[in-house]
């Protein structure tokens, strides 16, 4: 009898009954329960965490930062609440507390009270970094607590990323503030540069003007001094006529009282007498018309001086936009040659107020030079004029005596006139030295406030001046340089798609290890009528493939139609599963043919080894040593690899590979399990007593 008729006959067994028609059943959904109920209880956890209750604890009190509001605690509560991360609770603390110590709640978040003020010390003197305080506790689930430090490092981060952006844009409107305030300056400095240079052409021309006030000044010193010269002359003669007068006087009244005896005792002493008084009086006539002359040349020198620091000091310090800084010593001086030039004034106009005085004077003199040169004539007849002498030596002594006083007067006036017009002339002369020193000085100032003036607009063109847009997009960028970029390449759409690679592959090797308790690995008809090895092979294997082939259809239709598992290569992935079941089949046909009830046990051990070793939850590189040295060596390894491929995409490379070691392992099973089968013909006592029945 051929194998197929033989493996026909074995599933038409479970047709009479109908226990074995649901064994039969139960057998074809069973990788279904154990596959699909299983993803479908895990098929996308992720986008149900808004079922997780959390306890949010938001104790932040605010803070006020460069006038402006901060509530950093209330803008991270709204954004998780608005968020689908967990099923936010808002409790107090101790609540929050409580409920995690008991279950009530996964996990808890907790947002400090001073957590605004913190974020906002950002921007003062001492910075400092706000703190969430997260609770969990691995008791009520240790997952959850892995995907909170997920979740919360992004808020953390997002958190982080907003205080940045707010100190930032500080900064760049900080660095606008200082771009327009250097503007001013620079613009300050040009309007600086510009006095400076009108200062320093004034100072210039203040220096020659003082020059032409320091000559007129010598000048008017070197005036008053001759002047006051002529006034001593004039004093001590007007002097010595006094007193010549006076003594005369008292002569001839003493011989006013003798008369005639005296008078002709004195005659030659009267002559002399008369003859000096009459040189005196001549010398005198000659100081006068010096003195008349000179005073007032003098006293227009010290007005045209005087006039010439008014002007230069109004234009410089009253009508000018900025005043000199040389205002204060050029005041000084322009008093000072006033001061000079009144005293010059007043000497003139004694001079002219008196000039009929002096006229009247020098008409004296003449008339007493005439009088005096007449008495000396006429000094041996003086008995006979005695009376009249008297009368008119009287009358030359009260004229003496008015010109001994005007003289004395004229010449303290002029020692007063001569110190003021010497200090006049020191004064203008350091007023010159400080105008040339200012002028020096404000040279200088001119190129340094030059220099600065170009430092300020070079200063200002270096210093960024950002609008709005600018700062918003520059703000972003540096609160968050640095972003990650992803590209997933096949990307699985949720966890039950992802770790499908993983759980059909089990359930199909479950199901082929259970249809394999309810068929046996080797037909016992085969073997009774002494069939060959490989067909007594085929015969065992070919109804659990065939059961694996429905079990592998029911599966996926309803991973397919009822979970939504969608794969990148329908047709490739249900062709593939079908080779898997056929390995599958063959490898548990051979353990439980060669070891018999043992090899039940060797079925599950086997599978142990295939799903800690197989990479289909972690990496395998993550798994200790033992598991990394069976990975490449079993089946199951090989068509999680090939499943992930035919689910999610990318290259084939590792599903022809898969195929070519799944036909091996099959090809090698079915090679075994006749080699079993020939050993089974060949009856021993083990056979007919077993040590073990399953």
């Amino acid at each position: 009898m051929r194998s197929p008729r033989l493996a026909a006959l074995e599933l038409r067994r479970f047709g009479r009954g109908t226990l074995p028609r649901a064994a039969l059943v139960a057998l074809l959904v069973l990788p279904l329960l154990y596959g699909a109920l299983y993803l479908w209880s895990f098929w996308d956890p992720y986008g149900r965490l808004d079922r997780i209750p959390v306890a949010l604890v938001n104790e932040d009190e605010g803070a006020t930062a460069n006038g402006r509001r901060i509530t950093a605690g209330d803008d991270i509560t709204e954004g998780l609440r608005d968020s689908s991360a967990f099923d936010w609770r808002e409790v107090s603390e101790e609540e929050a507390r409580r409920g995690v110590e008991d279950g009530t709640y996964y996990l808890s978040l907790t947002v400090p009270a001073d957590f605004s003020r913190r974020v906002a010390s950002s921007s003062g003197d001492s910075p400092e970094t706000g703190a969430l305080r997260v609770r969990t506790n691995d008791a009520n689930n240790y997952i959850v607590g892995q995907i909170s430090r997920t979740v919360f490092g992004e808020v953390r981060r997002a958190a982080s990323t907003k205080t940045s952006r707010s100190f930032l844009d500080q900064i760049f409107v900080s660095f606008s503030d200082i771009h327009g305030e250097t503007v001013k300056a620079a613009r300050g400095a040009d309007k600086l540069n510009g006095g400076i240079g009108e200062a320093e052409k004034g100072s210039k021309d203040l220096a020659a003007g003082l020059k032409d006030a320091r000559a007129g000044s010598g000048k008017l010193a070197k005036g008053l001094k001759d002047l006051h010269k002529g006034a001593g002359t004039l004093k001590d003669g007007s002097s010595k006529v006094a007193d010549g007068t006076r003594l005369l006087a008292g002569k001839v009244n003493a011989l006013n009282a003798e008369a005639g005896p005296f008078l002709k005792k004195n005659e030659k002493a009267i002559g002399a007498t008369a003859r000096f008084v009459a040189d005196t009086a001549g010398q005198l006539r000659e100081d006068l018309d010096a003195l008349a002359e000179k005073a007032p040349a003098a006293a227009k020198e010290a007005r045209e001086a005087s006039g010439t620091l008014d002007t230069l000091h109004r234009e410089r310090c009253e009508d000018a936009d900025e005043p000199d800084p040389a205002c204060p010593e050029l005041k000084k001086a322009a008093e000072a040659v006033a001061d000079a030039s009144s005293v010059a004034d007043d000497v003139s106009a004694l001079v002219t107020g008196h000039r009929a005085d002096l006229k009247t004077l020098d008409g004296q003199l003449a008339t007493l030079e005439k009088q005096a040169r007449a008495l000396a004539g006429r000094a041996p007849h003086l008995s006979e004029d005695l009376d009249d002498a008297v009368s008119r030596v009287n009358k030359l002594n009260a004229g003496a005596g008015k010109v001994a006083a005007g003289a004395k007067k004229l010449d303290k006036g002029l020692a007063t006139a001569e110190t003021g017009a010497r200090d006049l002339d020191k004064g203008v002369g350091r007023l010159k030295t400080g105008a040339d020193d200012l002028s020096g000085g404000l040279f200088k100032l001119a190129d340094g406030s030059e220099e600065l003036a170009g430092g300020l607009h070079q200063g200002a063109g270096q210093i960024p001046d950002y609008d709005e847009a600018q700062r918003d997009e520059r703000t972003e960028v540096m609160a968050d340089p640095v972003r990650l970029v992803s590209r997933d390449l096949h990307k699985a759409p949720n966890y039950g798609t992802g770790f499908a690679p993983y759980f059909i592959p089990l359930s199909l090797w479950v199901g082929a290890m259970v249809a394999y308790m309810l068929i046996a690995p080797m037909n016992r008809r085969a073997l009774a009528a002494g069939a060959s090895a490989w067909r007594i092979a085929l015969a065992g294997w070919l109804p659990v493939a065939a059961i694996g082939v429905a079990q592998t259809v029911a599966l996926m239709a309803v991973l397919h139609w009822g979970l939504g598992l969608r794969m990148a290569r329908t047709a490739g992935t249900v062709g593939f599963l079908f080779l898997v079941t056929a390995c599958f089949a063959a490898l548990v046909q051979w353990l439980n043919a060669r070891f018999g009830a043992a090899g039940r046990i060797l079925v599950l051990a086997l599978l142990m080894l295939q799903l800690t070793s197989a990479g289909g939850t972690y990496p395998v590189q993550t798994s200790p040593d033992f598991f990394n040295a069976l990975h490449p060596f079993l089946p199951m390894t090989h068509v999680v690899e090939a499943l992930r491929r035919l689910i999610s995409g990318g290259g084939l490379g590792p599903v022809w590979t898969a195929c070519a070691v799944l036909a091996a392992f099959t090809a090698g099973a079915l090679a075994l399990t006749a080699l079993s089968a020939r050993r089974r013909q060949v009856w021993t006592l083990d056979r007919l007593h077993p040590e073990l029945s399953l």
